[in-house]
């Protein structure tokens, strides 16, 4: 009793998977006493108790519907159990539709068969109705517009059907949500499609084995239940009959239906007789089509038509066939002559090249039009080049100095940058070295360079195009598969005498970029032959080094981007060579250029005089040769695969001769200025540093420059050039790798140590000369005679105008320059101890007193300039108090002591001058 309320429970299922209406075996616990107790089967929410079958208590047989879910449990519901449980679950699979012309190996279910009469879709034939999921996973529909899906992909279609079809759009469409694990369940559903297509009825044959066993031992129990029965031998064969009734049946059919079916046979001939005339209607309308197909430049159709038709008629022996081909031939004929034209007119761009070299080539048209463009297009851009010329040269002699608009380049604004660069450069080097020409020519950019502008440019925009073209040539991607397999033998054979002549347009190219850029440029380097072709530049100005400069860069650029084509290097070695040329060129003006500029900075020397005793001259130099020097950097640096501009010695010898010129050059501007009579110095706007005013204060407001003191500042000068400024400047030259840097430095200082050796002696003989003149007539003023003369008093005047005048000297040379101090004094003071010891020595005796006043005399001098004694000074002193008489008592000593103490005393304000500069030489 209480084993019959239990309630029933599923514990498994024969198949656990399949499609709606697969026939299953559930078994379990409870399941019911009979049919009767049986209310209730459930799989995956379908009710499926219309096909259940009870069986047993364990096992009930059914068939699975459609159920909604793909995977559910199995329900028993029971009058005596009520509802019940399962452990196991059943997976419901989406059965794969079989279509009305697709194969089967058994009976398939009609069930959800529509009839393709009263269908909406019955406009479509049968042979296109596919699956509606070929991928065999679920449809997920995207949100995605349809209007950005058919921008997304011009031309295409979703429609797996079509022959626009694009599997993206399909994806995106239908799978934009689907996992990739899904995605690769699909691919393995496509292979199992193909394999089926690929075996063909084979397959089918293997799938249905089962179905053909089954339908064997069915024939087989009849046959045994018949001879058992013993039927057959009483009534006669039952096959027999049945072979009897079956073809009276097909008689019967075949007199029903003779005159249905003879109108369908001649129904059938009549449609194939027109299915034959709709299918050479192709060929009769071919003709007229190619024309209206080359009128609108479809001629990817004409080809396609062609081939068609080629393939088709092409060997063909009827008459009417072989008239209307022979036209298409004529059509086709006229197509290659027009393309060949279109192929070789210029200018063109490279995918229109291409493209009539594919067309050409489907064409099997005669010779090799690719080879013809590449000569064309080679031709087209050497006349490109010498026209740009032409245009340059004649602007040139038509509107001299101005700036045409033909000349712009896509207004390229580098020169413009590079004149304002360069008019900063200029104002940093200070207002005293500003030139008052006019600057605005740094603004116009000169026909010439503008021209290889406008060259380089014209030769990177077709060079690129030509060199790609020929690399399509030669990998065969210029041509179409059947066209690359017709042509490859011939293009093989070919392939080494095309490469030499394609080199020697290449480098024919080169060397017209190079001539005539040299032509402009570099007009010498031309060989007289060829002056007239790509010289003619009338032209008697230089061009500057920053225009040089910039030429250089654009050159460079030119060369990066055609080796960025992969161009071989030998090719390019003339362009490396001009590079070469202009940078050496451009070294050369510059520094030409540079001692131009030198020459004229005499004229801009103010004699304006700052606390060392210079003028601002040598910094203007200095700063004069930085901004070449600096100007020349890009020039001198060595690219990637160029040489060195120093590398033949030439050049070196040249740069080393213009760099040794500048120096002197510059030293010759010094001479100049310190030999300019004072008429020509313009004192108006003289200016002395007076930062120490107690150093100055002698100076008054009408001060005047003379010759003495323009001496001392171009002295002053020499020895801040000869200590800084040309070891500077020769630093320089080594940072920039100039070549014979020794040279440059020994001639120049060699120089430069002669005009100062000069200057010198020039104004210690100026200022020496009136001193030393001085002391005889001083001396034996009033008949004085060493030999009769009263005791000392005192040093006498004409020593003390001698110390007022070298105190003068001192003064001057200390207002513009306390360098110049102790090398003046030093040689006054050797020049009046050497004269004051030549005229004791002339002395024939002394007296007593006499060598006492003279003694006196002496050691005043000597111990007043002391801090300025040299060895040949004190030598003179030393010889000068030999010649005197010694003293013989401590009192004359003592005299002479107390006299030379009153004369330093008398004389302290004076004589401070000699202390001041002794402290100054003990600081520095």
């Amino acid at each position: 009793m209480s084993r019959s309320r239990q309630p029933p429970l599923v514990t498994g299922i024969s198949p656990n998977e399949g499609i709606p209406w697969t026939k299953v075996t559930i078994r379990g616990e409870n399941l019911g006493t009979g049919p009767v107790d049986l209310i209730g089967l459930t799989i995956c929410g379908h009710n499926c108790l219309l096909t259940a079958e009870w069986m047993s208590a364990s096992k009930i047989v059914c068939r699975v519907g459609q159920a909604k879910n793909d995977k559910g449990d199995i329900i028993v519901t029971t009058k005596s159990g009520g509802k019940g449980t399962s452990t196991v679950s059943f997976k419901l699979l989406k059965p794969e539709k079989i279509g009305l012309l697709d194969q089967s190996a058994v009976w398939v279910d009609e069930m959800n068969y529509y009839d393709m009469r009263t269908d909406r879709n019955k406009g479509i034939p049968p042979l296109s109705l596919r699956p509606a999921n070929p991928l065999g996973i679920e449809i997920e529909k995207s949100k995605f517009p349809q209007k950005d899906l058919e921008m997304l992909f011009p031309g295409m279609s979703a429609d797996f059907t079509s022959e626009n079809f694009s599997a993206a759009w399909y994806l995106i469409e239908n799978h934009s949500t689907t996992s990739f694990e899904q995605l690769k369940m699909a691919v393995t559903n496509l292979k199992r499609q193909a394999n089926k297509k690929s075996e063909g009825s084979l397959a089918y044959v293997k799938g249905g084995l089962s179905t053909f066993f089954e339908a064997q031992d069915a024939l087989s129990a009849i046959h045994q239940k018949l001879e058992a029965d013993g039927t057959e031998k009483v009534e006669g064969s039952m096959t027999q009959k049945l072979e009897n009734v079956l073809n009276r049946a097909s008689n019967t059919a075949d007199t029903l239906f003779q005159e249905v079916l003879g109108r369908k046979d001649k129904a059938d001939s009549t449609r194939n007789a027109l299915n034959v005339l709709q299918r050479f209607k192709f060929l009769f309308n071919l003709p007229l089509n190619i024309e209206r197909n080359i009128q609108k430049g479809d001629y990817d159709v004409v080809i396609n038509d062609y081939e068609k038709a080629k393939s088709l008629f092409g060997k063909t022996e009827v008459q009417v066939f072989k008239k209307y081909y022979a036209e298409v031939e004529t059509r086709i004929e006229d197509l290659r002559e027009l393309l060949l034209a279109k192929l070789l007119e210029t200018p063109s761009t490279l995918h229109d090249q291409k493209r009539y070299i594919r067309y050409l080539s489907d064409l099997h048209a005669l010779g090799d039009p690719a080879w013809q463009c590449i000569g064309a297009q080679h031709r087209w851009i050497l006349q490109l080049m010498h026209s740009c010329k032409e245009g340059y040269v004649q602007d040139l002699k038509g509107a001299p100095g101005l700036h045409s608009p033909m000349l712009d380049l896509d207004n390229d604004t580098r020169p413009l940058v590079l004149g304002h660069l360069s008019q900063t450069a200029s104002l940093k080097r200070g207002s005293s070295f500003q030139s008052g020409r006019d600057d605005t020519w740094r603004y116009k950019t000169p026909h010439r360079v503008a021209f290889v502008e406008k060259l380089t440019k014209l030769v990177l925009s077709q060079l690129p195009n030509f060199w790609k073209l020929w690399i399509s040539y030669v990998n065969g991607s210029l041509f179409s598969e059947t066209a690359e397999k017709s042509g490859q033998i011939e293009r093989s054979k070919n392939v080494r005498q095309r490469q030499n002549d394609f080199k020697k347009m290449i480098q024919e190219v080169m060397q017209c970029l190079v001539k005539l850029i040299r032509g402009a440029l570099l007009p010498l380097s031309i060989p007289e032959c060829g002056v007239r072709q790509y010289g003619g530049w009338e032209v008697k100005s230089e061009l500057s080094g920053q225009w040089l400069a910039h030429v250089i860069q654009t050159i460079r650029l030119t060369y990066e981007s055609l080796t960025a084509l992969e161009i071989p290097n030998d090719m390019l070695q003339t362009i490396q060579d001009l590079i070469l040329d202009l940078r050496v060129r451009c070294v050369t003006v510059t520094l030409q250029h540079t001692a131009e500029e030198i020459k004229r900075l005499a004229e801009k020397e103010d004699w304006i005089v700052d606390n060392e005793g210079l003028t601002s001259l040598p910094c203007q130099f200095e700063q004069c040769i930085v901004h070449s020097l600096q100007s020349l950097k890009g020039v001198l640096e060595c690219k990637p695969g160029e040489a060195s501009v120093f590398q033949q010695p030439k050049t070196q010898e040249e740069v080393c001769q213009l760099s040794i010129s500048i120096m002197q050059i510059f030293i010759y501007c010094l001479e100049q200025l310190s030999t300019k009579p004072d008429a020509d110095v313009d004192t108006t706007h003289l200016s002395i540093d007076v930062s120490s005013p107690d150093l100055f204060g002698s100076i008054h407001e009408d001060f005047s420059l003379t010759s003495e003191q323009r001496l001392l500042i171009v002295l002053s000068n020499c020895c801040y050039l000869e200590r800084h400024t040309f070891l500077n400047i020769v630093e320089h030259f080594e940072k920039h790798n100039f070549q014979g840097i020794e040279k440059i430095t020994q001639v120049s200082m060699a120089s430069l140590k002669e005009l100062d050796q000069r200057l010198f002696e020039t104004y210690i003989e100026l200022k020496a000369d009136p001193i030393v003149g001085s002391l005889e007539p001083g001396i034996y003023a009033g008949y004085f005679d060493w030999k009769d003369c009263l005791p000392p008093t005192g040093v006498r005047n004409y020593l003390k105008e001698a110390l007022v005048n070298i105190i003068a000297v001192h003064a001057e040379v200390f207002t513009i320059s306390k360098e110049l101090v102790p090398r003046v004094l030093s040689k006054v003071v050797e020049a009046v101890s050497e004269e004051l010891s030549r005229l004791m020595q002339c002395v024939s005796s002394f007296s007593k007193n006499g060598a006492l006043q003279a003694r006196l005399e002496i050691c005043a001098l000597r111990d007043t300039v002391a801090v300025h004694l040299t060895p040949e000074s004190k030598s003179s002193f030393k010889q000068a108090l030999e010649a005197l008489p010694q003293l013989s008592s401590g009192a004359d000593k003592k005299l002479l002591e107390e006299l030379l103490n009153k004369f330093k005393s008398s004389m302290h304000l004076q004589l401070t001058c000699f202390q001041a500069s002794s402290s100054t030489m003990m600081k520095t």
